[in-house]
Formats: structure tokens, C-alpha cells, sequence
């Protein structure tokens, strides 16, 4: 079990909400859903729902949702066995949920007007929409892990940090696959590619890094 200073109550509580939220996806769009799940090895999903994607989608509104919930509760979790003992705080946490969509939801903003800006809007839009896909199955695969960890598992570093290696591996396989879909541009331009990397990509986690340690 999770430690006692950390309060399971609120934890149920927000693991069933992402429950809904991935419920509602799944009953909503159910055909999307199923080719969702698959996106791992399979670029059917994307290449399908690329072309259907929209500014405000329904279906990664709600996944993303989850994502939030997910990655604020594992981030929790992991501070208080990797740093220091956390008793829940219902504030600290809302804070913590408020950062991590803000850092997400703002990195996307910027993306979408560095498009706007060097008119390659159709280029950041297909690159935001398989990076959205893949973090929002990391949102999914971090659901039952989450729940795991608090009510059958006793989290340890090793347990955490193979985690973040599972997490890292998943990432690293949605940025690959982005990659290749645009190898000849990023080639084209790799002094503009590696800006975008330090700015975008790499400059946010290490923010996070900070903020966690």
C-alpha cells in the first residue's frame, strides 16, 4: 500500500474520473477508440485521424483530460518515495494539475504559432497531433499503473524509475515515428530542427526537472 501520509481517498477520486473520461472516449468514439489503443507499432490510427483532426477534438479533450490526471498522480507518487514523504494536500496538488496542463496546453500554443509564423501550418499540425496521440497513450497506459501503485504495489526507486524508463521508451517511440514521417524536411532545415529541440522539446522537461528536484 501507498504510504500513509499520502490520502488514498482523493486518489480514488481522481482515478475514477480518469476512468470516465476514458469511458466516455471509448463510447463516444468507439471505432477510434479500438484503432487508438493500437497506436503503438501501428501508424494506421494516424495516418486515418490526421486528416480528420480538428482545433478542439473531442476525443483528445478527453483523453487529455486523463493525461493530466495521470501524469499529476504519478508525479506525486514518485516525489514522495524518490524526495521526501508527502501528506495530501488537496491545494499543492490542484496547483500541480494546473502546471502540468498549463505546460502542456502552452507548448502546443507556441508550436501552432511558430507554424503560423514560418507558414508550415499543415507540418506543426501533423507533428502535434501523433506527439498529442502518443502522450495521451501514455496518459492511458498510466492509469492502471497508478492504480497499481497505490492499492496493490509497494513503490520503490527501482519501481518508479523503471517506470519513467517505460515512459521515456514510449515517448522516444512517438518521436521517432515523427521523425520519419518528416525525415527529408528535418534534414532540410536541422539548424531550425535542433532550435526547436532545445526550445520546445527538451527546455520544458528540464523545467520540470527543476521544479521536481
Amino acid at each position: 500500500m501507498l504510504r500513509e501520509l499520502i490520502s488514498n481517498e482523493w486518489f480514488t477520486i481522481l482515478i475514477m474520473l480518469g476512468l470516465v473520461l476514458i469511458t466516455l472516449s471509448k463510447f463516444l468514439f468507439a471505432k477510434r477508440f479500438e484503432d487508438f489503443i493500437q497506436v503503438i507499432g501501428n501508424s494506421k490510427y494516424l495516418k486515418i485521424y490526421e486528416r480528420e483532426q480538428k482545433f478542439i477534438d473531442g476525443f483528445d479533450a478527453l483523453l487529455f483530460g486523463n493525461l493530466v490526471i495521470s501524469v499529476s498522480i504519478f508525479a506525486y507518487i514518485s516525489y514522495s518515495w524518490i524526495a521526501q514523504p508527502l501528506e495530501f494536500d488537496l491545494t499543492s496538488f490542484s496547483k500541480l494539475l494546473f502546471g502540468i496542463a498549463a505546460l502542456f496546453l502552452i507548448k502546443i500554443l507556441l508550436e501552432r504559432l511558430i507554424g503560423s509564423l514560418f507558414e508550415i501550418d499543415r507540418i506543426i499540425d501533423s507533428y502535434i497531433f501523433q506527439k498529442t496521440s502518443y502522450k495521451n497513450f501514455i496518459g492511458f497506459i498510466l492509469l492502471p499503473i497508478n492504480i497499481l501503485l497505490i492499492y496493490t504495489l509497494t513503490p520503490s526507486k527501482i519501481i518508479i524509475f523503471v517506470i519513467f524508463g517505460l515512459l521515456f521508451l514510449l515517448n522516444l517511440i512517438g518521436f521517432i515515428t515523427s521523425f520519419k514521417n518528416h525525415q527529408k524536411l528535418v534534414l532540410n532545415n536541422l539548424f531550425y530542427f535542433i532550435l526547436y529541440l532545445c526550445a520546445l522539446e527538451i527546455g520544458p522537461y528540464l523545467i520540470l526537472y527543476k521544479l521536481f528536484t
